[in-house]
């Protein structure tokens, strides 16, 4: 019989848990950037105080309060004084797209292909072990996500993909594939989804989160992996064809 996971908050439990590479600010910071980026701490969402950061990861409190430095630095997070004051998120993944076609001009057909490989091993082995352990609620989470989900815009289409594969890799009941699929959409999940500024991928990409769900439902593990796999190649189709359709300047 499949088991409850409670991974409804998996995501953000990795986010707050305590480090285990070491205590450096730049590894605090990288962790809440790739949070931020992935819309896992959601934009204008309230981060816990100095201490209670160190305290949730395990570092100095002086960690804490660089790594929050370096977060403002970077427009990621803004402070405020006061009663109400604190440290909230400030992302934006809306126009954070608009500087996506520099970087997508630096990379090369092999590299690009790399990070799908990359991705899809990630997503696919996340996909592949859910379908062996999702519960009854982990599938209707899944299921409300994907028909509930804004795809109204790029941006919100780019969202719905990333939540929809942080969900599925929490079903997988593996913390480091969580950490992992988070590290992996801030770090290649705008590039690889830019095909999502067209309404037709962003109802394929519907069309393929139904499918992975199914797989799920059905315990199909090579079904789940395959229909992961196929999705990613699709994006990554585009992605060259785009890429290389494109004069550079």
């Amino acid at each position: 019989m499949r088991s409850a996971t409670g991974h409804r908050d998996a995501a953000r439990s990795v986010v707050f848990a305590p480090l285990d590479e070491g205590g450096r600010a730049v590894i605090v910071e990288r962790r809440l950037a790739d949070a931020i980026t992935t819309g896992v701490l959601s934009d204008g969402e309230r981060l816990p105080s100095e201490a209670e950061l160190a305290r949730s990861l395990g570092v100095a409190v002086v960690t804490a309060r660089e790594a929050l430095e370096g977060l403002r630095g970077r427009g990621l997070v803004q402070t405020r004084r006061g009663r109400e004051g604190g440290s909230f998120v400030t992302y934006d993944v809306h126009s954070a797209a608009d500087r996506l076609e520099q970087r997508l001009q630096e990379h090369s057909r092999v590299q690009l292909r790399d990070i799908a490989l990359h991705v899809g091993a990630i997503a696919g082995t996340a996909a592949e072990v859910a379908a062996d352990r999702a519960s009854d609620d982990d599938l209707a989470t899944l299921t409300e996500l994907v028909r509930d989900a804004d795809r109204s815009t790029p941006g919100s289409a780019r969202r719905t993909v990333g939540q929809f594969q942080l969900e599925v890799a929490a079903v997988s009941q593996s913390p480091r594939l969580v950490r992992e699929s988070v590290r992996l959409q801030a770090e290649a999940g705008p590039l690889l989804w830019l095909c999502l500024r067209e309404p037709e991928y962003r109802d394929r990409s519907a069309t393929a989160q139904s499918t992975i769900t199914a797989a799920i439902r059905d315990a199909d593990p090579a079904a789940a992996r395959a229909a992961t796999l196929e999705h990613i190649g699709e994006a990554l189709d585009w992605l060259i064809e785009h890429r290389y359709a494109t004069p550079t300047t």
